[in-house]
Formats: C-alpha cells, structure tokens, sequence
C-alpha cells in the first residue's frame, strides 16, 4: 500500500455522512439522443422519431437510461468541490455499479443536473475505491430521472 493511499483513504472518509451537493445543468438535446442512438445502435422509435413518440405517454422523444447514465461523467465534473488535490494520483476509472434506478424518462430538451454524496470508501492496496451516491434530476420535475450508486478507483503511486 502507498502512502498517498493511505492519505486519501483517511481523507475520502470525512466526506461520508455529508450532504448531496448539486452540479451544473445540462441540456440534452433531440442531436445528442440521436448521436448515441448511433453510437449504441439503439433506434427505437421513442428516442428518435418524434411523430411517433408524441403519440406515447412520454409526448415526445426522450433521452436513452443508457444515455443519463454515461451523463454521469460529465455531470459529476460540474459538481463543486472543496476537497483538498490528492497527491500522487496515477489515474481514476470507473470501477462499476451498485445499483443503478432509471426512474424517470428524460425529454428531448430537458435540462439534467447530478447530485453527488459519498456513501462508502475502502482502501484497495494503492487504491481507493469512493462509492457516491449519485442522482440526476430533471429540471423542474420533482422525480428524479436516475439513481445510482457509482464506484470510481483511484490508483496512487
């Protein structure tokens, strides 16, 4: 285990118990939902056809859960932060998934925010795994779209 480790597990811990703090809003567009529609091959009619998907219940073109989901990364980026820079970090990746909810759908032109808490933390040899329990709302929209619980590692020399 590496000292920097060690020192950002302690820290990390302090963050457990605090409360959600909320990102930037985003906007997603009817250009991004059919850009991943692309990207992932999933056309279905109710992401990307909007005559037909304003005869749904949804009334309208709405975002892939995949699509909220992979907006996390971007989303968590805008989320302030007071914490302290962690010395000799080599690189974070996306460890996984606890557990992820797709609440809510979201429209074409609807405009997300993540919210982010640190529920656990656990020392790994010289890294640190940070679980945050992550939620993107929908502007105007009591309902959440998404809640998940995200792992990201940190690897520290």
């Amino acid at each position: 285990m590496s000292e920097n480790a060690q020192a950002a597990y302690e820290a990390l811990q302090e963050l457990i118990g605090q409360q959600p703090v909320a990102g930037d809003w985003f906007e997603v567009t009817q250009e991004q939902i059919n850009a991943f529609a692309d990207a992932t091959l999933d056309h279905q009619f109710i992401h990307i056809d909007p005559e037909r998907a304003a005869q749904t219940p949804f009334g309208g073109p709405i975002a892939h859960g995949f699509l909220t989901l992979s907006m996390l990364v971007h989303l968590s980026t805008t989320i302030p932060s007071d914490f302290t820079k962690l010395d000799g970090v080599l690189m974070g990746v996306n460890y996984g998934m606890n557990k992820v909810r797709f609440v809510n759908p979201v429209p074409a032109g609807a405009r997300i925010r993540a919210t982010a808490a640190t529920v656990n933390v656990e020392l790994k040899g010289n890294a640190v795994d940070q679980t945050r329990a992550m939620t993107v709302e929908i502007e105007g929209v009591d309902k959440p779209a998404l809640i998940a619980e995200w792992i990201g590692r940190t690897v520290f020399a």
